[in-house]
């Protein structure tokens, strides 16, 4: 299948189960593709492991769902999907196998259902496994519960004992592979804990969270969220040295000029301030994060592959783009000549219309090192909205 899992090992792995049709949420898609707060499911949880340091994340999804799968989680890094089987113990196993290679001293194993994954509870789960093969989040039961027959109450029962369980569920990798081997396949397990268990691991419980909750039916889809419905907005700056025998780029036009600007790509610092910005909007890092200077792959590489990028990541993370506003500092050349082409240029890049798209120039009346014709920098301003803002009532075009 693709993407293949990366060649490099890490200490934490982690496997998503996303294989299930989520009929019970109804929608024409697996509730794991569908949206909530304002970007699908599974990315919620995929982003929040892939933060957490886990690599690779293998995702265990349904037959016939690859593309959509991929589009989903586009740039989010270390991720690899796997099909899932006929039951969830099927499927976890298919990607503990795939995992086999790269020998993880830990999995995390998660349900795609559980979308907000906090970060102190993944720290609880693997501190844990420094004293057992396996963790698992719970919560208390605070409620009266009760046994009943018929319709009718037959004994109280004590819930001194009894927690609610959760996941992510973690194991030391080595162990819970093997009792997944050694799992008898009929019936299908509750979680990886029962596996576990079965192979005679110790579990022990953690500190669960109230967000780590179920998302099960149409309407936890449909939940208002108002932080989701509002815009957002990122800011970038850079800068780059002029230097002779090098083409001048800026914002994807390449300008005539006795001096270009140096750096490990074009050093287009128009873009690389927007791209910037971008990221920014919706928390993805900074250029740096997604295209290191010390990878000579981007030696001399056009800036347009950046923005393009970082536009992919807005859109994957439910957003589209409202408006982007870039200005241009430098005392020379004029950048009046080139300002419709340069909008045009980003607006084709950025796939939106030339109007949400501003160019702007000015200078710093020969103060600092762009007043003395050192270089150039760029600041820009991109503002982001949740696709489908319309629908809410907060405007028609989005």
């Amino acid at each position: 299948m693709t993407p293949p899992l990366p060649t490099t090992g890490a200490p934490i792995a982690a496997v998503v189960v996303a294989a299930g049709k989520g009929l019970r949420a109804g929608g024409t898609v697996p509730k794991q593709f569908a949206r909530w707060r304002g970007k699908p499911l599974l990315r919620h949880s995929v982003e929040a492991l892939a933060k957490a340091g886990a690599a690779p994340i293998v995702v265990a999804i349904p037959e016939g769902w690859d593309e959509e799968a991929a589009r989903v989680l586009a740039g989010v890094p270390g991720v690899a999907f796997v099909h899932g089987g006929a039951t969830r113990q099927l499927s976890v196993r298919a990607a503990l196998e795939s995992l086999g290679p790269h020998a993880p001293g830990a999995v995390l194993i998660h349900d795609a259902a559980r979308p907000d994954l906090p970060a102190h509870v993944i720290a609880g789960l693997l501190a844990a496994l420094d004293e057992q093969p396996g963790a698992i989040p719970v919560l208390p039961v605070v409620d009266s519960v009760v046994r009943g027959a018929g319709g009718l109450r037959s004994a109280a029962v004590s819930r001194d004992e009894l927690y609610r369980v959760q996941t992510p569920q973690a194991f030391r990798f080595g162990a819970i592979l093997a009792a997944h081997r050694a799992w008898p396949g009929s019936p299908d397990a509750g979680d990886d804990a029962q596996v576990a268990e079965a192979a005679g691991l110790a579990v022990a419980l953690v500190q669960g969270d109230e967000r780590l909750r179920k998302v099960t039916f149409a309407s936890d889809l449909e939940e208002d969220d108002v932080s989701f419905a509002l815009p957002r907005t990122g800011m970038g700056f850079d800068v780059h040295r002029l230097v002779e025998d090098e083409d001048l780029w800026l914002c994807g036009i390449k300008v005539p000029h006795s001096k270009g600007l140096s750096g490990h790509s074009d050093a287009d610092v128009a873009i690389h301030a927007l791209v910037d910005a971008l990221l920014g909007a919706v928390a993805a890092g900074d250029i740096g994060d997604h295209f290191p200077p010390s990878d000579p792959q981007w030696k001399g590489a056009s800036s347009d592959r950046f923005l393009a990028h970082a536009v992919s990541l807005v859109r994957a993370g439910g957003f589209d783009i409202a408006n982007v506003d870039v200005t241009i500092i430098c005392e020379a050349p004029k950048i009046g000549p080139h300002k419709a082409a340069m909008r045009e240029r980003l607006a084709a890049i950025m796939g939106v219309d030339a109007d949400r798209v501003s160019v702007k120039a000015t200078t710093t009346e020969r103060l600092g090192l762009t007043g003395r014709g050192e270089g150039i920098a760029a600041q820009a301003v991109a503002s982001v909205v949740p696709k489908g803002l319309e629908k809410a009532g907060l405007g028609e075009r989005v």
